[in-house]
Formats: structure tokens, sequence, C-alpha cells
């Protein structure tokens, strides 16, 4: 069995989020493009272009942020950790690695960096529940299998 067939290195990605986000996203770009195009005929007021583009824009702009949310994910291989957050995409190997933290005080695993800096991996979110609590045992069985050394140090 290779490496990335094996049930460890598939992805981890959160429940929750996906599952309110998508929709979300989905409702809010068709709420907003229904405000500019709909409400001046409605109501009476006039709308201009400015305003119309306005409320589609910020209807995108919520789409766009919840189809991040919705996307966040951390994707093993044998060399690399790859966690992509809302806004930044990071690499790391798998020796950069110190410890994982999760824990009910958490809103999602937190990685200690050798550097001493802490990352954190928004694809295992407390809000999935018993489900999270397993993907970060998971990821913790990831760092130590991938962190051993011939001496075990």
């Amino acid at each position: 069995m290779t490496r990335d067939a094996d049930p460890l290195h598939r992805s981890f990605r959160p429940r929750a989020a996906r599952l309110v986000c998508l929709p979300l996203a989905a409702v809010s770009l068709a709420l907003m493009v229904g405000l500019a195009v709909g409400l001046p005929a409605v109501t009476g007021v006039r709308l201009g272009w400015g305003d119309r583009v306005g409320f589609v824009a910020l209807g995108a702009l919520i789409a766009w942020f919840l189809l991040r949310e919705a996307g966040v994910r951390a994707d093993p291989d044998g060399e690399t950790l790859v966690v992509r957050n809302l806004l930044r995409t990071r690499r790391l190997a798998w020796a950069e690695i110190v410890s994982v933290r999760f824990g009910p005080d958490r809103p999602w695993v937190s990685l200690d960096l050798a550097g001493g800096d802490t990352l954190a991996v928004m694809a295992v979110q407390h809000a999935d529940g018993d489900r999270a609590r397993g993907e970060a045992r998971r990821l913790a069985t990831l760092v130590a299998r991938h962190s051993g050394t011939a001496r075990d140090d």
C-alpha cells in the first residue's frame, strides 16, 4: 500500500463549516442580487447603477468569504502537510511540527512549530464534535509517525 492510499493520509476538511457556508454563500449572493433588481420595483426607491453594483459586490464578497471558509483544508503526504486556511496556504515539512494541540478551549487544531510559532489548522474545527477529536488524533498520529528518527529522539 502506498502512503497516498493510506487512510491516515486523507485530507482534513471541516464538516459543519461546509454544511453551513456553502448554502449560505448561495443565499447571500442571491439575496443581494434580488435586492439590487427588485428593491426599486417593490418600494419605489430609486437606485442608481452604483447602488445596484454595490449590492451585488457586497453579495459577491460575502459569498467569497463563505466559500473560503468552506474550502479550508489540510493535505498530508509523505513529506509535507499543506494547510489552507482562510487567507494563506502554508506548506510544512513534518519535521517542522513539534506538537498538535486541541481541546475544549480551542476553536480548531493548533500546531506548535519548531521555530516557536503556532499555526491554526482550521480544517479541524471544534464545531465538528467527536469527529474533530478523532481528526485531531489522526493528525497527531501522522506527526508522530513522520517526525520519528532512527534514534527516536
